[in-house]
């Protein structure tokens, strides 16, 4: 039937709860939640970028996986926010039809990412002394171009299902967001192919992307136990169990949503499972890579050092300037002398030499001895407490 016989013009998302109380609570822990994610995922992507050490294919992936929880939290959680504290809690339909597009895109971007992931590293431990050649920047280049395209392409497919149903009648989706059991629901149209079309495409892409992961591991394992160097075998063994603890919760949530026919009780269940894989799992997968990554535990460390003495010289700059910017009628002799302590790090030395100056000093008016003085204690307590190691 063709698509202008559509009467619903917007979709009403009954969310999670009608209880105001639980609607302010889950507004804050959903809110925290999502900061976290963001700040999570953000600062994987971009020590990954900053830092050399990370510019390997295993971290290339890492980041990109990355990008793509952050693109699936945002796709889902800030509406999700919006309907805790509106009273209008609708949704237009062709905003619908795009978060049905980019979810459906992005979990297949996902599934074939962690199984690259795994690809990469039975390349990596099964074959070393040829990993070099054979992965190459061109070739995990492709292997992360193809999962984008495919992902693109496949939610392309099936939101063209969803746009061909004729929605005429009821207009709220139990869901907190535009989900497709749910939304296949209110459909006034046959929904047959759109049911098996997402049945079969969930089934055999979630199959698919497990099965290399399997195949991969079941190569993986023993290579493991052949390296000679305990520290070796559990360094491999550690960064193997942060993928894997990834791949079980993220493929676990998913079968239990997709691999069923939608009914009242599967949309049930599927919205407390939703709520998994949509916040809790963008939020834990940096923790999880990061965590038991001790390579990317010792990037962060340094990157954090780096800053932490960026931001003293940042500080002992602004000493500088204050100083210099409140002398009157001094002469370069003094200036030279205190940029060089400065230069040097010796704040003490330049508190007791412009404590010493102020008190002597005839060219500065008394009101500016007293403020600029207390801005140098200010300034000097702050930096010690929290710049020096």
């Amino acid at each position: 039937m063709r698509r202008n016989f559509t009467i619903v013009t917007e979709f009403i998302l009954l969310g999670l709860t009608n209880c105001l109380e639980l609607q302010i609570l889950f507004f804050v822990l959903f809110l925290a939640v999502y900061m976290v994610t963001v700040a999570g995922n953000l600062s994987m992507i971009i020590l990954i970028e900053v830092n050399d050490q990370l510019h390997t294919p295993m971290y290339f992936f890492l980041s990109h996986l990355s990008f793509v929880d952050l693109c699936f939290s945002t796709n889902v959680t800030p509406k999700m926010l919006e309907t805790f504290l509106s009273d209008k809690k609708t949704i237009s339909y062709p905003s619908c039809l795009v978060q049905c597009y980019l979810f459906i895109a992005l979990v297949h971007v996902e599934v074939y990412i962690l199984a690259v992931m795994a690809f990469d590293w039975y390349m990596a431990i099964c074959n070393p002394l040829l990993y070099g050649r054979k992965m190459s920047k061109s070739v995990y280049t492709s292997l992360i171009v193809v999962p984008y395209v495919y992902g693109a392409l496949t939610g392309l497919m099936e939101t063209m299902w969803t746009y061909n149903l004729i929605f005429c009648g009821p207009n709220e989706i139990n869901h907190f967001y535009c989900a497709d059991p749910p939304l296949i629901k209110l459909a006034c149209s046959d929904t047959y192919n759109k049911e098996i079309s997402m049945f079969v495409v969930a089934g055999c892409n979630l199959s698919v992307s497990l099965l290399i992961i399997l195949i991969s591991y079941f190569y993986i394992f023993p290579a493991i136990l052949r390296i000679h160097s305990s520290e070796g075998r559990l360094k491999a063994f550690s960064t193997c169990g942060s993928h894997l603890t990834a791949v079980t919760i993220f493929y676990t949530t998913l079968f239990f949503m997709y691999l069923r026919l939608p009914s009242k009780e599967s949309v049930e269940q599927g919205k407390m499972v939703a709520i998994f894989y949509t916040t809790a799992i963008p939020m834990l997968n940096p923790m999880i890579y990061s965590l038991r990554n001790k390579d990317v535990k010792n990037a962060l460390t340094r990157e954090l050092f780096r800053k932490k003495y960026f931001i003293k010289k940042v500080s002992l700059l602004c000493v500088q300037n204050l100083f210099l910017d409140l002398f009157f009628n001094t002469d370069d002799g003094l200036h030279g002398e205190m940029r060089n302590m400065i230069h040097q790090g010796e704040l003490k030395r330049v508190f007791t030499f412009n404590f010493n100056y102020f008190k002597n000093s005839k060219h500065i008016k008394q009101n500016f001895c007293y403020d600029s003085l207390c801005v140098v204690v200010m300034i000097w307590v702050v930096h010690q407490i929290f710049l020096y190691p």
